[in-house]
């Protein structure tokens, strides 16, 4: 029966060897297996979601660049820098401590015995320290009398506190400087303590100036100025118009003084434009005497003026008078 049931499957034909109907294709014997669909729409969704990625990479990009150019961190941001602390020098009230200063150099630079009891009033109102010394370390003895005073400068110490210095004239025209310590707060000013006695500013010597003149130029000047001059003092603007250059604006002393002569013209090497200067003698106006009566003999005064003249053929021309050209001529 074994044999028999083995004869009887060896009968069968192979699924391959059996023939199928006309109308029945064969059969895959290979698994079959389910195949994504590949068609346009899956692209464009890839190739946009691409393109997004590659936007958010420049932009992180372009910010990054433009944070190192502005001077940015790339953590965090710094704070801004602090404003400017105001100095002792722009909180201090230096308009009022100068002219608190020369009130108080009015009433300390005066002193006779016959007014000390005025001068130690006076004195009491700008320092505490006069309570107990009402005369400030004057001594009650002599005459000083003060002629003027300005401010020539302050030195601002602190928030609250400065030296002001005065160049004051006093007696028969003798320079001093002094030194008025002054102290401040609020709307509150004192004279913090006795003054300073410092010498005044010593005489400068200017530097020689050239010695090389054109004598044909001084010479040609002597002649023409003073008829210049002449009008210039008299306010002749038909005569100023002849002798001044083209560009130039002249004004005239209208009658304030009378020529009297040129006394000396220096006229350096140079070209058609160049400085002189002049010394004038000027007469001045009679003045009425003691008893109201005119002098005679009206005064002079010397004044030496800096011109630029410019050469117009054989004469020049006043261009400036009073201040010298720094550039050319208009």
């Amino acid at each position: 029966m074994v044999r028999r049931a083995i004869l009887d499957r060896a009968e069968l034909p192979a699924p391959e060897d059996q023939v199928l109907p006309d109308d029945q294709p064969a059969a895959d014997p290979r698994p079959q297996r389910s195949q994504p669909w590949r068609g346009a729409g899956g692209r464009w969704i890839i190739w946009t979601g691409r393109a997004v990625v590659w936007a958010v990479l420049l932009l992180i990009g372009y910010r990054g660049v433009v944070a190192i150019a502005a001077g940015e961190g790339t953590g965090s941001t710094s704070p801004p820098p602090p404003a400017a602390k105001a100095t002792a020098s722009t909180t201090f009230p230096s308009m009022l401590a100068e002219a608190y200063a020369l009130q108080f150099g009015a009433a300390y630079l005066n002193w006779s015995p016959s007014t000390a009891a005025a001068r130690a009033a006076a004195l009491s109102h700008f320092t505490a320290s006069a309570a107990s010394d009402p005369q400030l370390g004057w001594n009650g003895e002599g005459t000083q009398r003060l002629n003027s005073q300005q401010v020539a400068g302050i030195s601002v110490t602190g928030a609250h506190s400065a030296m002001v210095t005065l160049l004051a004239s006093v007696n028969a025209g003798h320079l001093i400087e002094l030194g008025v310590p002054v102290y401040t707060s609020g709307a509150r000013i004192s004279v913090s303590g006795l003054p300073e006695l410092l010498p005044a500013p010593a005489k400068a010597s200017p530097p020689a100036g050239p010695t090389a003149a054109d004598q044909g130029a001084e010479a040609t000047l002597t002649s023409q100025l003073p008829a210049f001059f002449q009008a210039y003092a008299s306010g002749d603007r038909t005569t100023l118009a002849r002798f001044a250059a083209p560009g130039s604006h002249i004004r005239s002393l209208d009658g304030a003084v009378t020529f009297g002569a040129i006394d000396t013209v220096y006229a350096p090497p140079g070209g058609a434009t160049r400085p002189v200067t002049v010394t004038v003698t000027w007469r001045l106006p009679a003045t009425a005497g003691g008893r109201g009566t005119v002098s005679a003999a009206a005064a002079t005064l010397e004044m030496t003026y800096q011109l630029t003249v410019v050469r117009q053929g054989a004469s020049w021309d006043v261009l400036t008078i009073g201040q010298p050209l720094v550039s050319g001529p208009p």
